[in-house]
């Protein structure tokens, strides 16, 4: 047994460090600030100019040094007009970010002693940053394949007969790695899974210079005219590996999405499913940063602020 710290030194976050970097809720602020305000200086509403903004004692607001007109860096992200510790609120992330499998919003109720309905909020708004809608698929080397979420479906191989509701599907494409770069996974949870809807996603995600690699499943039929080449495995006549023709990749992926759920959600429901993907998709994505998927999480939120909002009492906020 590997009993040797598995994480380079360099890429290593422990809690000692997040209690050393935020001790305090001021901290946090402090931290805020400067990522989506660095130095202090962001644009005023009533300046009409770019100013330098000072803390004001006592409350989590910058004021103008010109004007005094006040901003939060909190307003327009997920932190806004929440009561709970903002320390709470990076120590939420950094358990989510720094863990292979989640973390349940019910082990941050009995870690922080907030309700589980807060908890579970918490989680619902840290991980609408985890969302990668936009993302490309750029590799060479493409796996492809489908897996359902659920309770016991009525088909056969794990696959749902037409009209099961029992089971939610999910389509995967990950990118085989190489020596410069690291693969990246899309999933996506999908009403069905037919031809349609998977040459949509093909034309959506995938390069059409690329080689996708599946198994036999008859809704992968037509791929091939969609991309340079498209190679198969038979998984029903017991064949795994052909030289390079596999699913082990998405499949892999996929074993970490299922133990994750049995293992600490226990269920997800439709509704919610896509946030649950999204959240193993981020970790997995930047599996190369070690604990610093954390420092990757707390970009996501000045990243996804919104632009410009009014708050109460003619406050200005960015």
């Amino acid at each position: 047994m590997n009993r040797r710290q598995t994480i380079p030194k360099h890429l290593r976050y422990t809690i000692h460090d997040f209690n050393e970097q935020f001790p305090t809720d001021e901290s946090c602020l402090e931290h805020l600030k400067e990522q989506r305000f660095p130095g202090g200086i962001t644009y005023c509403d009533k300046c009409q100019q770019d100013r330098k903004h000072y803390k004001i004692t006592g409350r989590p607001v910058y004021s103008c040094d010109h004007c005094g007109t006040q901003i939060s860096p909190m307003a327009g992200t997920i932190f806004e007009k929440s009561t709970t510790s903002l320390r709470l609120w990076y120590y939420a992330m950094y358990l989510l970010a720094s863990t292979r499998c989640g973390i349940s919003a019910k082990q941050i109720q009995r870690e922080t002693g907030v309700t589980y309905k807060t908890a579970w909020r918490m989680f619902r708004q840290i991980r609408s940053l985890l969302s990668e809608a936009d993302m490309q698929l750029e590799g060479a080397a493409i796996e492809m394949d489908e897996m359902y979420v659920g309770g016991k479906s009525k088909g056969h191989a794990g696959r749902p007969m037409r009209g099961d509701k029992q089971k939610s599907p999910v389509i995967g494409m990950v990118e085989r790695s190489t020596p410069e770069k690291i693969g990246r996974v899309k999933a996506l949870a999908t009403p069905d899974v037919t031809t349609n809807q998977i040459l949509g996603l093909v034309h959506e995600y995938i390069l059409p210079e690329s080689t996708v690699f599946t198994d036999e499943y008859a809704v992968y039929d037509r791929l091939g005219a969609r991309v340079k080449e498209h190679k198969r495995i038979s998984h029903s006549s017991k064949g795994y590996v052909m030289g390079d023709v596999h699913t082990n990749t998405i499949e892999g992926f996929w074993s970490l999405v299922k133990r994750g759920i049995c293992g600490v959600y226990h269920q997800v429901s439709q509704k919610y499913l896509q946030s649950y993907l999204d959240e193993y998709s981020f970790r997995y994505n930047r599996r190369d940063q070690g604990n610093l998927i954390f420092t990757s999480l707390l970009r996501r939120v000045s990243e996804l602020a919104a632009p410009r909002a009014v708050g109460d009492r003619g406050m200005s906020r960015a």
